[in-house]
């Protein structure tokens, strides 16, 4: 079972035993590590039906649900951690679904492209279109990406609501973290891994 470089960072943040709910799920590989490495009671959910069936074979608990229409289905502080990675960008209002995180987890990790990496900023001022590379596939026209967020951005969406950061790691397309992105993550981070909590 193969993971994501930003799913194998964000493993060591979550507790053997406790109850996970990721946000966007896709076809389970994530919650399936869990469950077979950390006893993880699992929840998942996911909008494509293709991946809700992929979930199934793969003994993920799973629920069909549009995550722009919030989560109120769930109880407060219903989850130890949720998971939302790299979907934040692609959501209508992410703020919102942050808040909502942090209502149903006591501890939540989200994942998420920088689009304030330098190669991104010098693309656009160089070509005059929007980057693309491999964190940034698509064209402009077709991409699921609604919001461009970056590392100050988030920062500052943290500050205002009074959310407390417990981890942030940036790091690069081999998921490592230099000195220069430690030093001027929000220039030289291509992607961001945020630990928050109330």
């Amino acid at each position: 079972m193969m993971l994501r470089a930003d799913l194998l960072l964000i493993q060591d943040w979550i507790a053997p035993g406790s109850r996970v709910l990721d946000l966007g799920c896709g076809d389970g590989t994530f919650l399936a590590h869990l469950k077979a490495t950390k006893g993880v009671r699992d929840c998942g959910l996911e909008i494509d039906a293709g991946n809700i069936l992929k979930c199934l074979q793969a003994g993920v608990n799973v629920i069909e649900q549009d995550m722009d229409k919030g989560l109120r289905n769930f109880e407060s502080g219903s989850f130890d951690t949720v998971v939302l990675a790299h979907t934040l960008q692609a959501l209508h209002r992410p703020d919102e679904i942050v808040e909502e995180m942090l209502r149903v987890g006591r501890n939540c990790i989200l994942t998420f492209p920088n689009f304030a990496y330098w190669r991104h900023r010098l693309s656009l001022v160089t070509n005059g279109r929007m980057p693309k590379s491999p964190q940034l596939p698509h064209e402009w026209y077709d991409t699921p990406n609604l919001h461009h967020c970056t590392i100050s951005d988030f920062d500052q969406l943290c500050r205002s609501r009074r959310i407390r950061l417990v981890q942030r790691t940036v790091v690069d397309d081999d998921h490592r973290s230099t000195w220069p992105m430690r030093l001027w993550p929000n220039l030289f981070g291509i992607n961001a891994i945020y630990h928050i909590t109330r």
